[in-house]
């Protein structure tokens, strides 16, 4: 199992390198341009894509043939892990010369993957399967040239997530158990879950972490955090079930106080940065305002007032599960303005999308932004906040998975 293609290099961790920039073999220095690995790995992607499917059937195939034994890491049904893992691999290849964020993102990524179990010695037969997937379905474009060029740059893609695991190692466990405590339905299709983690669980508001539940094992799900870190140590998740969703729907519909779940390490960089006293603009839909909640009770608990406006979109007002906590935050703050809208619906809240109310009122240019919710919601958000006059490099959000669309 510890025998990856030629050229594989295989090196033990090195402590505290997960975080450190590692440059992709074959990038000229500072000049922007595409190296020469990445113009070979962009026309393999670019043949592939067609055949994407039959790739990803064939790199399971060959992953569970010569290594049955990691059959176990994945979830009984493949319907539910299909394409991540593959995509991952692939998509990270894509952005290899973006060695920062690629770093960044890798790491976070390494350290989230102790949870399955993954071991460092899996990394090369990973490795293994996705070279013969590539030769197999990119013909045209694969050549000794192309295979040296995805084996240099997936030995540096598995590099770092094992050097980031290792040094995670040290001090955390791969997960948590968690026992529910408190399980309160908000509508048919919706709950709030409150845990109790095993020991003490170091998370930052805005954050979130994978779950997974005893019904189905192995099969892991994002959820943010409703509320800032809790003196009880107690933590809460607001859910909702989704068609097919199956730990959603075990979440909402099966569980009960008493069960207990597993949560992976905590991640996400939508934090708070109390270094500056800019304002906050905060715009949730959905459960994405669960994140924004726990948003606004740490800039409350940390005692410096600024001004924090929340916009929370939903299609109806009776989603608007949350405004009764969110309300009560407002009449306790002066600093804080909430603003419901719905995009059809009667009543007090504002009507219309989010994007087009937002730009009604401002003005934002001076503000840390802040986007939760629908993949549709984020990217429309982003352009309208940019469109309005707030750089790029303050607007946070996490739901595009920060990098790459897959966890």
């Amino acid at each position: 199992m510890d025998a990856g293609p030629p050229g594989f290099a295989r090196r033990g961790p090195e402590p505290g390198a997960g975080a450190t920039p590692r440059p992709v073999p074959g990038l000229p220095p500072g000049t922007g341009a595409p190296s020469p690995d990445t113009v070979l790995i962009r026309r393999t992607m670019a043949e592939l894509e067609p055949v994407a499917d039959k790739a990803v059937s064939y790199f399971y195939a060959l992953l569970f043939l010569h290594h049955p034994d990691l059959r176990e890491l994945f979830p009984p049904a493949m319907d539910v892990q299909r394409d991540r893992l593959f995509k991952a691999l692939l998509t990270a290849a894509r952005h290899a010369d973006d060695a920062g964020r690629l770093t960044s993102y890798l790491s976070a990524l390494g350290r989230a993957h102790r949870k399955y179990g993954t071991m460092a010695g899996h990394y090369p037969a990973v490795g293994e399967a996705l070279i013969g997937a590539l030769a197999r379905h990119a013909p045209l474009t694969w050549g000794e040239a192309t295979q040296a060029a995805w084996v240099r740059v997936y030995t540096v893609i598995s590099q770092i997530m094992i050097d980031a695991a290792a040094e995670d190692e040290r001090t955390s466990p791969p997960w948590w158990s968690a026992e529910i405590v408190g399980h309160e339905l908000c509508g048919p299709d919706a709950a709030v879950v409150t845990l109790r983690p095993d020991q003490p669980y170091p998370f930052l508001a805005g954050q979130y972490a994978g779950v997974e539940t005893p019904w189905w094992p192995r099969v892991w799900r994002h959820y943010s955090f409703s509320s800032a870190p809790r003196p009880d140590g107690l933590l809460s998740f607001h859910v909702k079930a989704v068609p097919a969703g199956w730990v959603s729907g075990a979440l909402v519909h099966r569980a009960r106080p008493g069960a207990v779940l597993r949560l992976g390490p905590p991640t996400g960089s939508m934090i708070v940065d109390h270094s500056t006293d800019n304002g906050l603009l905060c715009l949730g839909g959905g459960t994405g305002i669960a994140p924004i909640k726990a948003l606004v009770e740490d800039v409350a608990a940390h005692g410096v007032p600024r001004p924090v406006e929340v916009f929370y979109g939903a299609r109806r007002h009776g989603e608007f599960h949350v405004m009764d906590a969110l309300r009560g935050l407002e009449r306790e703050h002066p600093w804080l303005s909430v603003r419901p809208l719905v995009s059809d619906g009667p009543d007090r809240a504002l009507r219309g999308q989010l994007s087009t109310v937002v730009r009604a009122y401002g003005p934002w240019k001076d503000c840390d932004a802040y986007l939760s919710g629908p993949p549709e919601m984020i990217r429309s958000g982003v352009d309208t906040l940019v469109g309005v006059g707030i750089p790029s490099h303050r607007i946070r959000h996490d739901s595009l998975h920060e990098l790459l669309a897959v966890t």
